[in-house]
């Protein structure tokens, strides 16, 4: 991989780890596992993700995820618990893709995947907040269900061509700043009802 393809695909996985966090490290490191995913000796700190210690347990917990996130209000718990754990996941996924030998480039790589792994988590429960304030169960699953296609299709498309992956990062990440802001206005308006 180039360097412009390590960098999107340290976007990529962080801003998506912001979504589902063990998901992405299971497939990560299952990929790596099975050869799909060829990185340069300069990464071999992430030869970590595909132990089979830490594939048994990101592999439990995106699975204990999967279903969490289906319940309303428990997945608002499980987005609570997580607020804290997803942007530093990210930004430690995307500080082990970048070039140990240079500082900057780790520093860098460490706020911008915890930014955008934090503004994507944000957005998703930003998002939770506004389906939950629907009276029906099956919205919730419907939006949980698309979050799990979004982010293995976009996993598959960052491991496959990274730059196109990177793209379409972006445009979540507008997405993702829309949905908190429109999630900020229905709150206000939900207070200003009361």
């Amino acid at each position: 991989m180039t360097g412009v393809e390590l960098i999107a695909l340290a976007g990529s996985t962080s801003l998506l780890a912001g979504w589902r966090l063990y998901l992405v490290t299971f497939v990560t490191g299952f990929a790596m596992r099975l050869g799909w995913i060829d990185l340069p000796d300069k990464l071999v700190a992430l030869d970590v993700l595909a132990n089979p210690w830490v594939l048994v347990l990101s592999g439990a917990a995106a699975l204990f995820e999967f279903f969490a996130d289906k319940i309303a209000f428990i997945d608002t718990l499980w987005d609570g618990i997580n607020t804290a754990i997803r942007p530093l996941g990210g930004a430690l996924l995307a500080l082990a893709i970048v070039d140990p030998g240079d500082p900057v480039w780790q520093v860098t790589a460490f706020i911008l995947g915890g930014g955008a792994a934090f503004l994507s988590h944000s957005g998703k429960a930003a998002t939770r907040a506004m389906v939950n304030t629907s009276p029906e169960p099956v919205s919730n699953m419907v939006v949980s269900t698309g979050e799990d296609f979004a982010t293995a299709g976009l996993l598959a498309l960052a491991i496959a061509n990274p730059i196109a992956a990177a793209l379409i990062a972006l445009i979540l990440v507008i997405a993702s700043l829309w949905l908190i802001v429109a999630a900020r206005r229905l709150f206000r308006r939900v207070l200003n009802r009361s």
